[in-house]
């Protein structure tokens, strides 16, 4: 474990040691499905990584409120990428926009399994070649929401970006052993494990 061992703040034993934080320019988002290369990954500038909210549900009490937790939805994302000469990022965001509606002829699969992607998001360690993960966040049943293709101007010499907004379904988290720190257990599962349901007593 990376730390520094005598300027952090101590805690109730004493101890002063710091853990190395993780550097946010230390990332790799992968996508994966029909119609990717490598090239989007390598062209990625930016991407915010998830956020979950959960719906309350109050309960009106005696002389109070009580909240439970309701539904939960996972916020977009947006990834932000380089407008390359060759248009193959622009060429694959296209892509997959064309296999979620034919704009054209106003037309659409008819299920999600046709056009939605995988979008991984790992957290690296820095070292070269081959960088070591710190934690990964698995996005599943994703799709682009929206796309803005970005500005021109003519007194800026600022590259060009394209912007995406990324709706998916569900999303599991990962430390660096590959052990699911979130994940999507089934209702069955979380009751079973709280009631000690399937164990021999």
């Amino acid at each position: 474990m990376a730390v520094i061992t005598t300027l952090g703040v101590p805690d109730n034993t004493g101890n002063t040691t710091t853990i190395m934080p993780k550097l946010q320019y230390r990332f790799r988002a992968t996508f994966i499905g029909e119609g990717f290369s490598a090239t989007p990954t390598r062209s990625v500038i930016s991407v915010s990584r998830p956020s979950l909210t959960h719906d309350e549900i109050p309960l009106d009490m005696y002389n109070s409120k009580i909240y439970l937790a309701g539904k939960h939805m996972w916020e977009p994302v947006t990834v932000t990428f380089r407008d390359d000469v060759d248009s193959v990022v622009l060429r694959e965001l296209n892509g997959q926009l064309n296999r979620q509606v034919d704009h054209a002829n106003q037309s659409s699969p008819r299920s999600g399994s046709a056009y939605k992607f995988q979008l991984l998001m790992e957290t690296l360690d820095g070292a070269s070649p081959t960088p070591g993960i710190l934690d990964k966040f698995e996005l599943a049943g994703a799709y682009i929401q929206n796309i803005q293709y970005g500005d021109m101007a003519y007194a800026s010499s600022e590259q060009v970006q394209v912007t995406v907004s990324i709706r998916y379904d569900n999303c599991e988290i990962y430390d660096a052993a590959g052990n699911a720190t979130l994940t999507g257990a089934t209702l069955d599962q979380t009751l079973s494990n709280a009631t000690g349901a399937g164990t021999n007593s």
